[in-house]
C-alpha cells in the first residue's frame, strides 16, 4: 500500500526562535494520522529540528543537496553532511531550484543518484509552467523531466523515491488548478512509469501534489485516487493549517 505523505517544505524562512516555537506547536498538535508527516527548516536549523522531533512522529528531511561527496563548492552541503546529523530523505528538483538556479535534469540525476547511494530517500519534484500549460504540452514537458532524470534507475530505487508534482502554473499566478486537474495528471505520471517499469512498481509510489494546498480544498484533493499527499509551502509555517492539511486524510 503506498504511504500517505504530507511534507512542508519552510523554504527560506523562520530562524532557530521561529523554528523553535513552529516546531513546538507542531508537537502540541501532533497525533496518529494516516499520513507521515515531514517538515523541511533551512539548513541552519535542520539539526535542532532533527533532535526536537527525535521522539515524535515527525520527520525532518532536507530542501535540497550537491551531488558531489566533496570539494571546492562554496556554500553546499552533501549527502554525508546530511546523514551526519540524522537526516534520511532529501526533497530534489523543486521547481524553485530549477526556476532560480538552473538546476538541469541531467544535474538532478547526479543528485538523485548520489542521494541513493547514501541511503537516503528522496522528494523528486517536477512540473510544467504557465506556457507549457496553456500550449498543451504539461504531459510531454512532465514525462520528459521524469526520464531524464531518473530511467537510468532501476525498478528497485523507486523504493526510495516519492514524485511530487509542482503545477508552476497554478502557483503564485492567479490561475488555479482544480482537484481533477491534479488527479489526470497524476494518473498520467503513474502510466508514465508503469510502461517503463510495470504497473506494480507504479502502483507503489506515492505521488504527492504540490498546488497550493491549503486547509479548505485538501481533503477533496487526496480524495483522489492517485494523490497520495502533498508536499506544503506556505500552509506549512503555521502548525494550524498544516495539521488540518494534514488530518484531511
Amino acid at each position: 500500500m503506498r504511504k500517505k505523505i504530507v511534507a512542508g517544505n519552510w523554504k527560506m524562512n523562520n530562524g532557530l526562535i521561529q523554528t523553535e516555537t513552529l516546531i513546538s506547536e507542531l508537537k502540541q498538535q501532533t497525533k496518529t494520522s494516516d499520513a507521515e508527516v515531514m517538515i523541511a527548516p533551512a539548513f541552519t536549523n535542520l539539526w535542532h529540528a532533527f533532535e526536537a522531533t527525535r521522539q515524535y512522529p515527525i520527520e525532518v528531511v532536507a530542501q535540497n543537496m550537491h551531488y558531489a561527496e566533496n570539494g571546492a563548492y562554496t556554500g553546499e552541503i552533501n549527502a554525508g553532511m546530511l546523514k551526519s546529523i540524522g537526516i534520511q530523505t532529501v526533497i530534489l528538483g523543486h521547481s524553485e531550484r530549477r526556476a532560480y538556479y538552473n538546476e538541469t535534469d541531467e544535474a538532478l540525476a547526479k543528485k538523485v543518484d548520489t542521494a541513493l547511494n547514501h541511503d537516503m530517500s528522496v522528494i523528486f519534484c517536477f512540473g510544467e509552467e504557465l506556457a507549457d500549460r496553456k500550449a498543451g504540452n504539461h504531459e510531454v514537458i512532465v514525462q520528459e523531466q521524469i526520464e531524464k532524470a531518473l530511467f537510468h534507475l532501476d525498478a528497485s530505487a523507486f523504493e526510495n523515491i516519492v514524485l511530487a508534482y509542482e503545477p508552476v502554473w497554478a502557483i503564485g499566478t492567479g490561475e488555479t488548478a482544480s482537484p481533477q486537474q491534479a488527479q489526470d495528471m497524476h494518473a498520467f505520471i503513474r502510466k508514465v512509469l508503469a510502461n517503463k517499469y510495470g504497473q506494480d512498481t507504479a502502483n507503489s509510489v506515492s505521488i504527492l501534489y504540490g498546488g497550493s494546498v491549503k486547509p479548505n480544498n485538501a481533503k477533496e484533493i487526496f480524495s483522489k485516487p492517485d494523490v497520495d499527499g502533498g508536499l506544503i509551502g506556505g500552509a506549512s509555517l503555521n502548525a494550524e493549517d498544516f495539521f488540518a492539511i494534514v488530518n484531511a486524510f
